[in-house]
């Protein structure tokens, strides 16, 4: 071997700090050649294990930067200045940047390079359920993730154009490509989803449960059966201002109220305890506190909601409510109101911000149907046990029981006879003909429900092999982990970013980002590199087996998504179109186009 250069590097460290290293890199003297045609050469394997290649920092450094910016989701400038501060190692923002994408790169990387360790764990589990779903902000970054439902892990993370099952089939391919066949699929009840599943199975022969996740299969339900109704109820209060107008009332009063209003609070509070005070209205400034807290009380329907999203929880019609409710009393108040002037006009002025919904005799018919729908839907959910705040709520058991895989098998088999002597009491319930128009639709809506997804309501309960020890284990009925994942990632992502709107982000955040989730999982870390200490080392080595196997020219990494179709465009208006249709180039030819005349022969024409 022969000298071929020799050069002088500092790089930054966070276990030696800032080096001064020189490197020998030496070349064989006979130029024998590797098959891609590049010199054989040899250079420090001391320095290859510790400092990226072509950087002037080491893997530590890099490993560091990623875990801050996608694990503790910090800002460059707090990880720039940590570093400086910490640890003397001085980087650009833009430098946090590229080590974070480096970062993601590498585990993205790794993670499939260990995909035959990762399904081994599978393999002694019994099988692996898949959770599937997608996420995105506005309709932008769309998301694509897949989970190991008992592991917890993320297996595949894709950015895909749009959710199409054109684009979903081979994204869902190549992780069964990579980590062996699931034992169940657990989905949503998108259009794209269904089919996208169906040609899996199909694709690969399998004989496995296809689950529709019971959470969305309620809420597309409940979106059928209260979501017309619903939407006019908002609509009334939109155009009658009912909300403006007490908000409008609870300020000014509290501005009348002035620097007694910590005192006329106290007083509104023991007049709401007294007993003896009936329906009277107390007069002075604790008249005026309590017509006040009249009207924040209405104001205040959202209290009523227990799981903050519809159609388990329904606003509007809380506000209808309260607005009904408040509006019986306050004629009630308005009998026993004082000979206090102020509070009498008060208390008027209330009645009359009520009065265009109180009064108003369709919202009245609207209300009335949506009660009715939103009884049978409660049913329907009951029944299913479904609570939507917490995936771990899925029993209607004790707190705290713990449930053996047979007991909780044995459960949803009463849950499954439940629904079905519910489903054919709800049909004796319909009825055949008459007035009742409505409830019978309602009736029906649910009916065709059950029948299109009924069959992937059940199959839950997976027999395990002997290998894995036998018996019975539960699939989750929900696709609650998924959707907890993705309100924990983006609430990272947020803080990450300090914005709250993350169109933008998410359609530039590259995929791999959702990977980081399984660094929070010890048994995951442990087939991945050891420990997280360990993660340098492990990104060092496989970086130099890349570089081998390209010298060597060996199979190339199997693509992300095989099929070409499936990157196919469907976005009316992708990021990159953006960029290419908002110039000043393009303004010009517009409007220059706009601007000519139309050929003789077509003025003639017309």
């Amino acid at each position: 071997m022969v000298v071929e250069k020799s050069t002088e590097r500092h790089p930054q460290t966070l276990a030696y700090g800032a080096l001064l290293v020189r490197e020998t890199v030496r070349v064989c003297a006979n130029g024998c050649r590797h098959q891609d045609g590049t010199r054989i050469r040899r250079r420090a394997e001391a320095l290859s294990e510790h400092v990226l290649p072509g950087a002037s920092v080491g893997y530590d450094v890099m490993v560091h930067v990623g875990l801050a910016r996608r694990f503790q989701h910090r800002q460059r400038e707090e990880i720039r200045q940590e570093l400086e501060a910490g640890h003397g190692i001085r980087v650009s923002s833009g430098e946090v940047s590229r080590l974070d994408r480096r970062f993601l790169d590498d585990l993205r990387a790794l993670h499939e390079e260990r995909s035959p360790q990762l399904a081994a764990a599978f393999a002694q589990d019994g099988g692996w359920p898949l959770h599937v779903d997608a996420t995105g902000e506005g309709g932008r970054g769309t998301l694509l993730a897949m989970r190991a439902g008992w592991r917890k892990w993320v297996l595949g993370a894709f950015k895909v154009t749009t959710e199409r099952a054109d684009t979903v089939l081979p994204c869902l391919l190549e992780v069964v490509d990579r980590f062996g066949d699931p034992c169940a699929v657990v989905r949503d009840l998108g259009r794209a989803m269904i089919p996208a599943v169906a040609d899996l199975v199909t694709a690969r022969g399998l004989d496995i449960p296809v689950l529709s996740c019971h959470l969305h299969f309620l809420a597309d339900l409940g979106g059928d059966l209260l979501k017309s109704g619903h939407d006019a109820l908002a609509e009334t209060f939109r155009r009658t201002g009912v909300k403006a107008a007490l908000r409008t009332l609870a300020r000014d009063l509290g501005r009348r109220l002035g620097p007694d209003i910590a005192s006329a609070r106290t007083s509104f509070v023991a007049w709401q305890k007294d007993e003896t005070a009936g329906h009277q209205l107390p007069s002075g400034q604790e008249g005026l506190a309590v017509v006040r807290g009249l009207a924040q009380w209405v104001l205040d329907y959202p209290a009523l909601s227990t799981y903050g999203t519809f159609p388990f929880d329904r606003p509007w019609l809380d506000l209808y409510d309260r607005v009904l409710t408040s509006r019986r009393a306050a004629d009630a108040f308005l009998r026993g109101a004082p000979d206090d002037r102020a509070v009498r006009t008060a208390i008027s002025r209330f009645c009359r911000a009520l009065d265009p919904v109180a009064a108003d005799q369709e919202a009245a018919r609207v209300a009335a149907a949506l009660r009715r729908r939103a009884v049978l839907f409660d049913e329907l959910r009951d029944l299913l046990r479904i609570v939507p705040s917490s995936a771990d709520k899925e029993h209607a058991r004790s707190p705290g029981q713990i449930l053996t895989p047979e007991e909780a098998a044995a459960d949803l088999r009463n849950i499954e006879a439940d629904l079905d002597h519910w489903r054919k009491a709800l049909l004796e319930r319909r009825p055949a003909r008459g007035p009742a128009n409505e409830l019978r639709q309602a009736i029906d809506d649910i009916i065709a429900h059950l029948d299109r997804h009924g069959d992937s309501l059940w199959g839950h309960a997976i027999k395990l092999p002997a290998a894995a020890g036998g018996g019975v284990r539960l699939v989750d009925r929900t696709n609650n982990l998924m959707e907890n994942g993705f309100r924990d990632f983006k609430h990272g992502e947020r803080r990450r970013s300090g914005r709250k709107i993350l169109s933008q982000d998410l359609e530039s955040l590259p995929a791999e980002a959702l990977l980081v989730e399984n660094l929070r999982h010890p048994d995951y870390v442990q087939i991945l590199c050891g420990s997280l200490d360990q993660l340098p080392q492990a990104f060092s080595a496989l970086d130099r087996r890349r570089q081998d196997a390209l010298r060597e020219q060996a199979t190339p990494i199997t693509p992300r998504v095989a099929d070409p179709e499936a990157t196919t465009e469907t976005a009316s208006l992708p990021a990159a179109d953006r960029k290419a249709v908002r110039t000043k180039t393009m303004d010009d030819r517009v409007r220059k186009a706009a601007r000519s005349r139309a050929p003789r022969t077509q003025r003639m024409a017309g």
